[in-house]
């Protein structure tokens, strides 16, 4: 493995590190809910500009393949996350329409259980140490799952996917309540003090993978499968 330190907002780093290259995983992104509806120029850059560099340096080096890591906030867009990620996935279709010496490829998933600023990580910590526990609203689902299960299927993707429509497959959901219950039974010191605080700006009630399916829609992980996973 061969490390390249840079920016992808950078289109001299997005050429560089494609160089030679058979394919490309894209998974750079400003991925934080909250902190994308304030700082608004920073998400777009990442997420939308970085794309567009990295789309481009593709045209002249041609690698077999690209796929990219898209979310289930792309389909019901309540944000600048979403919004971003959205037009992600137009960008991959429309390069799949210029250049099809490459494969361009997107998968759409929901949270990955305990991901970098993943809210699991704060709460383990905060019932931990005995601190207050912020909750926006408990009857919100989530689809979620492991971080094992989110690699396979970029994997998966590559093989079975046949354009860069947003592939996605069957998960489950939890009711971010339910979610909260089982981290107090696993790792609360005493009676935990719990904050409720609302959904912020660009939360949805639910979230969409697809058409006509939320996560209040499908099935649902049980309490013991959610203290398994935690």
């Amino acid at each position: 493995m061969e490390i390249i330190p840079g920016d992808i907002s950078d289109p001299f780093v997005c050429d560089k590190a494609m160089r030679g290259v058979e394919g490309v995983y894209h998974l750079a992104a400003f991925k934080f809910v909250g902190l994308a509806e304030t700082e608004v120029k920073t998400c777009v850059e990442s997420n939308v500009v970085g794309t567009l560099n990295l789309l481009a340096a593709t045209r002249v080096h041609k690698p077999r393949f690209v796929v990219g890591v898209s979310t289930d906030k792309a389909m019901h867009v309540n944000g600048v996350y979403g919004a971003t990620k959205m037009l992600q996935e137009r960008l991959f279709r429309e390069y799949e329409d210029i250049n099809p010496a490459t494969k361009y490829r997107t998968v759409r998933y929901g949270n990955v259980l305990y991901s970098t600023g993943s809210v699991l990580c704060k709460w383990r910590d905060k019932l931990q140490r005995g601190e207050e526990v912020v909750l926006t609203d408990p009857n919100a689902t989530r689809f979620y799952w492991t971080v094992d299960q989110a690699v396979d299927l970029i994997f998966k993707c590559l093989e079975v996917a046949r354009d860069s429509s947003p592939f996605v497959t069957h998960m489950k959901a939890m009711r971010i309540g339910d979610l909260l219950d089982a981290m107090v039974e696993k790792y609360a010191q005493g009676t935990p003090k719990i904050k409720t605080i609302g959904l912020q700006a660009g939360e949805n009630m639910h979230e969409q993978i697809m058409e006509g399916q939320d996560s209040s829609m499908v099935e649902r992980f049980t309490k013991e499968e959610i203290l398994q996973l935690i």
